[in-house]
């Protein structure tokens, strides 16, 4: 670490909240060893991958890129990243997501162009930087380092950390730098379409407080919030110990319409009044939530329970239900079940025979210590709305 402005640079970048998932293919292979050689790397690196090989990379981005080293091959390796990012972090810390492919000098003389792309993704802005070197003008390992100092400055940008930066580029080398901007409008149409798997609204302080990494997840469709959720919540959390407490919406729905932006923005308002964290993802179904969420404990009803271990929703396959339930159990998942009114009558976790394989994984809630009989459906009635529970 020759460079002073690099330690610097490190050290404030492990300072910043931010964490990041790296997907480095081709170079900038010294920006890894730097972040990781100064103190406080644990803060800002939850996982770093290297694609090399075209079998690492296409099961990586679950396609077969058309360039290697490509403006969109750099930008999916930084989606990618970022939505592992999303999943590996705690609810509600910034993060990043890094991508970097690069064709730079090797043992045997290129046909094209010495070219590196670095993309940086974080909830609001994609940024790309492009850059041609000159062929033959330095070794691998000074074209790495070159490269190395771009990644570390893009990282730092995106932890909004200012460094001072020297490229070595010179005047006829092309360095082309581009971003895009976010809106939440823009994030939310990015959910429904597949493209990010979650989107995060920390409106409670709950994730710092806690030591836990496990997340409580109470998921709905909260059309509208009312009491009962929070009271259930609260008692999850009172069973469960330490923990995040987190409401989750799909916007999906595998038997209606998916959400609109308006109406998901319109679900959250009701929860940043309370101050209360909600996350909205892009699975309906449970078996994806335990993938998307490992080792979290869902809150819910009875009689999502009762769906939940009945064959006829796994197209009349009892081994098929075993096997889905049992994925969800690998991944650490729990059940937590509260009494509900199923066809008129209130019915608890006992009135169901679970599975002897499943049953460590679903806890009951005692309707002593929670019962509520009203349900979104009914104050929606009440309230004379006669728009469908989506």
């Amino acid at each position: 670490m020759t460079d002073s402005w690099i330690r610097a640079a490190v050290e404030a970048i492990h300072a910043t909240p931010t964490q990041a998932v790296l997907y480095l293919s081709g170079g900038a292979s010294q920006a890894l060893g730097w972040l990781m050689s100064v103190p406080g790397a644990s803060n800002t690196v939850l996982e770093a991958v290297v694609p090399y090989s075209t079998t690492s990379m296409s099961q990586l981005l679950s396609k077969i890129p058309t360039q290697y080293t490509s403006r969109q091959t750099v930008e999916d390796l930084a989606l990618s990243a970022y939505n592992r990012a999303l999943k590996l972090s705690r609810p509600g810390v910034p993060v990043v997501g890094v991508g970097f492919t690069g064709a730079l000098a090797s043992i045997r003389p290129k046909r094209g162009d010495h070219k590196f792309f670095v993309s940086t993704r974080t909830s609001d802005q994609m940024s790309v930087s492009q850059v041609i070197l000159s062929k033959g003008l330095r070794s691998r390992e000074h074209e790495d380092k070159i490269s190395s100092h771009f990644l570390l400055k893009a990282i730092a940008d995106s932890c909004r950390v200012s460094v001072s930066f020297s490229s070595e580029l010179n005047d006829s080398e092309l360095c082309k730098d581009t971003e895009k901007q976010f809106t939440e409008d823009d994030e939310l149409r990015q959910l429904i379409n597949g493209e990010i798997c979650m989107k995060i609204y920390p409106f409670s302080s709950d994730c710092q407080s806690s030591h836990s990494e496990r997340k409580i997840i109470l998921p709905g469709s909260f059309n509208p919030l009312h009491d009962g959720h929070l009271k259930l919540m609260e008692v999850a959390m009172s069973i469960c110990g330490d923990g995040i407490p987190c409401f989750e919406i799909s916007a999906s729905n595998p038997d209606k319409p998916p959400l609109t932006v308006d109406q998901i923005k319109e679900r959250v308002k009701q929860f940043e009044k309370v101050g209360k964290m909600v996350i909205i993802s892009s699975q309906p179904y449970f078996y994806k939530k335990a993938e998307l969420f490992p080792g979290s404990a869902f809150v819910i009803g009875a009689d999502t329970a009762g769906r939940l271990i009945n064959p006829k929703y796994y197209n009349g396959d009892y081994n098929r239900m075993l096997e889905v339930l049992l994925g969800c159990k690998n991944t650490g998942c729990t059940f937590l079940v509260g009494g509900r009114n199923v066809d008129g009558v209130f019915k608890v976790l006992e009135d169901f025979e679970i599975p002897e394989e499943l049953k460590d994984m679903f806890i009951s809630i005692p309707q002593e210590i929670f019962r509520m009989d009203i349900s979104s459906t009914e104050i929606r009635q009440r309230m004379g709305t006669v728009t469908p529970n989506l």
